[in-house]
């Protein structure tokens, strides 16, 4: 039997007729409500689902559990994250690379993490920055942090941010640079030094991998490399280590091939050409700035 709005009579107030109130089914609204709140952010938690929904937590959960099931959100057990899936697709909205870059990069991250034990981390961009939305940093037994997600991270200071725009579009790093000198955070003003910049972006792409601005953290460093689908790039893959267990040089002669090898594996299975970015493992003589 197909369910139907039902009509009920509200309590009139004195002297007044009842007048009818036309109501939904309330069980779909939430579940209406909670995938628009999931298409909000390409990562979400219980928690972050109920303060934008206000819908009761076990009602969320039994709503999230019946959308895995179906196809609908993927979930990261480990630190209780959800996201859109490909088959939200078949509803033909709200369905971007975003959710299905993270849905097919997650369980490569976690094997590498298992593997090396070092915290590995997928970020997209965003405006004006890239952002965290993946990270093993639960799985590994060596991080400074609790969690990366959603963290945004410089164009220019950052590895994340470097990987993307060494290896995307000339036209595309233009537009981006453009937003990006308009930044007055700290971490952005590389961008207002073009001369510098290009050097970084340049060596970054003729080795194949970037490396974040040693400025602006001491205890660890990331080296960062491009997600690539077909000719574009739709991510960076970043892997962070304590600065004082291992040199740039080290990490690089050790965990480059691996890194590289998962990010062949993401785009391989994303569709299209792996990467095929040139790796050269020898380490450059060039300032900390890269």
């Amino acid at each position: 039997m197909v369910s139907t709005p039902r009509t009920i009579a509200a309590t009139p107030a004195p002297g007044r007729p009842a007048s009818p109130i036309r109501t939904g089914i309330r069980s779909v609204e939430r579940a209406i409500e909670l995938l628009q709140a999931l298409n909000r952010q390409p990562v979400s938690t219980i928690d972050d689902l109920y303060r934008r929904t206000a819908i009761p937590k076990a009602t969320i959960a039994r709503l999230l559990r019946t959308f895995e099931a179906k196809g609908l959100v993927g979930q990261s057990s480990r630190f209780g994250a959800y996201y859109l899936a490909a088959g939200v697709a078949s509803l033909n909205c709200g369905y971007v690379h975003g959710p299905r870059v993270i849905e097919v990069a997650a369980p490569f991250c976690d094997e590498l993490t298992r593997e090396i034990k070092w915290p590995t981390t997928l970020a997209l961009f965003d405006v004006d920055a890239m952002v965290v939305r993946y990270s093993t940093i639960p799985q590994s037994p060596l991080s400074l942090l609790h969690s990366s997600i959603n963290l945004r991270r410089s164009m220019v200071g950052r590895a994340l941010g470097r990987a993307y725009l060494a290896f995307c579009s000339a036209e595309e790093q233009e537009l981006i640079l453009g937003v990006v000198r308009q930044s007055g955070r700290d971490e952005d003003r590389l961008a207002h030094d073009p001369a510098n910049l290009k050097r970084i972006l340049e060596t970054t792409r003729a080795r194949g991998y970037a490396l974040r601005d040693l400025e602006f953290s001491k205890q660890s460093c990331t080296m960062a490399i491009p997600v690539r689908q077909g000719d574009a790039t739709v991510a960076t893959l970043g892997l962070t280590w304590f600065s004082s267990v291992l040199t740039p040089e080290q990490a690089v002669e050790r965990y480059l091939a691996k890194l590289q090898a998962t990010a062949d594996r993401i785009s391989a299975t994303l569709g299209g050409s792996e990467c095929k970015t040139p790796v050269n493992t020898e380490f450059p003589g060039v300032s900390g700035s890269v």
